[in-house]
Parts: C-alpha cells; sequence; structure tokens
C-alpha cells in the first residue's frame, strides 16, 4: 500500500515511518482493496503526556476511512489507531459483503 507521511513542524526518523508503514501494511491482510494511506504525525501542545497526535486516512473504493490518537509516544498513537481502523475495515468490509 502507497503510503503519504507527513511530519508537522519535526522531521520524523526513518525508524518511524517504516514502523508505521509495517502497522498499515498489516491492515491489507483484513481488506486488499485499500487504494492509499494518508499519515500526519503532530506534535501538539496540549498539557499531559498524551502530546503526540497520529492521524491516519485509508483510501477504499468507496469511502474514506480515518482515525486520529493520542498518546506519550508516535508509536503507542500509531498502534491505536491501527486497531481502530483494522475495526473499521473489518465494518465496511461486512457491510460491503451483505449487499
Amino acid at each position: 500500500m502507497k503510503v503519504q507521511m507527513h511530519s508537522v513542524h519535526f522531521d520524523a526518523d526513518q525508524k518511524l515511518l517504516d514502523f508505521i508503514q509495517k502497522r498499515l501494511d498489516k491492515l491489507e491482510t483484513f481488506y486488499d482493496r485499500v487504494t492509499e494511506g494518508e499519515v500526519i504525525l503532530k506534535l501538539n501542545n496540549k498539557d499531559g503526556i498524551d502530546n503526540k497526535t497520529v492521524e491516519i486516512k485509508l483510501f477504499v473504493p468507496g469511502t474514506t476511512l480515518f482515525s486520529q490518537e493520542d498518546a506519550p509516544s508516535f508509536e503507542a498513537a500509531a498502534d491505536a489507531a491501527a486497531d481502530n481502523l483494522r475495526r473499521q475495515i473489518t465494518k465496511h468490509k461486512e457491510k460491503i459483503t451483505s449487499h
């Protein structure tokens, strides 16, 4: 899956980008018609430890799936967002196959 990654106001290291790419590639095992994805990594100014935000958009035929998660690390936020998207993909797939 082709994924565009954007980091806002900082440069994400390659290890982080590879981690997110691998995590999103796993989603293709649930639904192989995901055309592409877009990931936005942001440092937000919230108080507390959950100051890293990951937004993921997945483009599938007929719709766009979206998840945004805050966490103490980008890896944790990406994990949570990917889990959320896995549930959305499963639901989307069931909706399509039930028609």
